[in-house]
């Protein structure tokens, strides 16, 4: 009588994270390899450029802060200024230290009537333009980017200017 003998069959053993991570990584590390190797061969071939040489970096050009000599004008003008320096955002302040419209105000005034005075000029100039706004903070907010706060501003300070306040 002949007895055929079949092989034990073994349940695979599971992999653990561990080791399924090892083996990946033993496996992308010979992709690498390979993959560092043909583009040697293949650019092997081509010469050394040049370094392209670098734009020299400028310094900003100065902020030259107008003859405004009203106060509420001055403000207005002193806070453009600072925020073309520091940056506008649209919230009170950002993590790059960009302020808002009126924080720039604040700033600027130190205190006192002649911040109030520069940001209801600001108000009714922002009315004057784009209609029935509440407060210069939640046109401010509404905004996507500086140019139309900043150009806003400088009408304001102009406006200060013409009227001697």
């Amino acid at each position: 009588m002949t007895t055929t003998l079949t092989a034990a069959t073994r349940r695979a053993a599971r992999l653990t994270l561990d080791e399924r991570l090892t083996l990946t990584l033993l496996d992308m590390d010979e992709h690498l390899d390979q993959a560092a190797v043909a583009f040697e061969v293949n650019t092997a071939h081509m010469p050394a450029a040049d370094p392209v040489p670098a734009a020299p970096i400028l310094p900003p050009a100065p902020l030259t802060v107008g003859p405004y000599t009203t106060p509420i004008a001055a403000v207005l003008q002193r806070a453009l200024a600072r925020l073309r320096t520091v940056g506008w955002c649209a919230e009170h302040w950002d993590e790059q230290g960009a302020i808002c419209l009126v924080r720039a105000i604040r700033t600027e005034a130190g205190g006192g009537s002649v911040g109030a005075e520069a940001c209801q000029l600001l108000l009714d100039v922002i009315r004057a333009e784009f209609g029935p706004w509440e407060t210069v903070p939640s046109w401010n907010d509404a905004q996507v980017g500086p140019a139309v706060p900043l150009r806003i501003l400088g009408q304001a300070a102009d406006q200060a200017a013409a009227r001697g306040i």
